[in-house]
């Protein structure tokens, strides 16, 4: 099965080793991974402060980057959900709209592509830890992506989970959010860590760069001894 990485801005800025781990675990579950060059950002965060001209410049851009890929997997439910958002963009252009919609139906997120389409639960992973799991919104509500990193965390050995009390509520990223509202924000943030806290979780697991560096950073600067990792470190670790 051939797969095209869709790394994202963090991943590729912040994250370099998601992506590699995000390879590693595909090609142990057979697939042909391939990482299109041309690939740039999705433009959600120039969508998100409503400008919608320059964003189709962006999205027709990573269409044709990506139109030829059979499968394009992302680690980024929130990044996975703008390409769904393609369509939408283009409801007046017939022709990019069935080009969006087409990119749209071969785009996954991470963890959803390896329960759903490629079937996998079991990812031979080992993680003697602690930890508990922050639920994106964009994710959870726009993708609809729930159970998928539940049943994949459910099979690494080791692992001892404890569920986030109120994990459906934002983390206070929400992109260019977290830079216009900064005061409410730093407030939800400041929350979301009381409740990772109250898990006495050694390590927060979570399915987006985004939220994760929101909240990692935060953590750092309270000085608090919690670990945060992308899921897909989590699946290719082996201690």
């Amino acid at each position: 099965m051939k797969v095209s990485l869709f790394v994202t801005c963090l991943a590729d800025v912040f994250y370099p080793g998601v992506g590699q781990d995000v390879v590693e675990i595909l090609e142990r579950n057979g697939c042909e991974v391939d990482f299109p060059m041309n690939q740039t950002c999705c433009g959600q965060p120039a969508y998100n402060s409503g400008y919608h001209h320059e964003t189709k410049d962006v999205a027709k851009h990573m269409i044709k980057t990506f139109e030829h890929a059979d499968y394009v997997v992302t680690p980024s439910g929130s990044c996975g959900a703008m390409i769904h958002e393609y369509s939408h963009l283009f409801k007046e252009d017939s022709t990019w709209k069935k080009r969006a919609e087409s990119l749209a139906e071969k785009t996954f997120e991470f963890t959803q592509f390896l329960v759903d389409v490629l079937k996998v639960e079991e990812v031979g992973a080992v993680f003697q830890k602690k930890a508990t799991y922050h639920t994106s919104c964009h994710m959870t509500r726009l993708l609809g992506v729930k159970d998928a990193p539940m049943k994949l965390l459910e099979n690494v050995k080791g692992l001892e989970f404890a569920s986030l009390p109120n994990k459906e509520t934002c983390c206070g990223f929400g992109g260019t959010f977290s830079v216009k509202m900064v005061p409410i924000s730093e407030q939800m943030v400041n929350e979301k860590i009381e409740h990772i806290e109250e898990t006495e979780a050694e390590v927060l697991i979570g399915a987006d760069c985004g939220c994760l560096m929101n909240i990692g950073g935060r953590i750092e600067r309270q000085g608090k001894p919690i670990k945060v990792m992308h899921i897909a470190q989590v699946l290719n670790s082996k201690q």
